[in-house]
């Protein structure tokens, strides 16, 4: 699938460097797995993010990422993000209000580089 990132591939590799807190069980989206590697340094209360299965769908045009979280986990949070035509679930460990980790996502979604 375009747009996906293995695990063989070095930048997936960098981000097992967040001391763990990333779980790669599948690929991860492009520009997620930055925006990830941000969101993991500026927030040392986030205890992992485990990305899930990727999906194609409609309504994710663009390079741009955007991420939504969508329900409460016993752990922490679900969220959804949208990039280059495709979805993936996030699962976010973590104590974080639902407000205080949109906040974390936007501010790393916004500092992409």
């Amino acid at each position: 699938m375009d747009g996906e990132v293995t695990d063989a591939e070095s930048p997936a590799m960098k981000l097992r460097k967040h001391e763990g807190k990333l779980k790669i069980e599948h690929s991860i989206l492009d520009g997620v797995k930055a925006m990830l590697a941000r969101l993991l340094t500026a927030n040392p209360e986030i205890r992992s993010v485990i990305p899930g299965v990727i999906k194609r769908v409609r309504d994710a045009r663009g390079s741009e990422v955007k991420v939504r979280v969508t329900v409460p986990t016993q752990n922490g949070w679900k969220a959804i993000a949208l990039s280059n035509g495709a979805r993936q679930e996030l699962f976010i460990s973590t104590q974080l209000t639902k407000e205080a980790l949109e906040k974390a996502l936007r501010d790393a979604a916004d500092t992409q580089g």
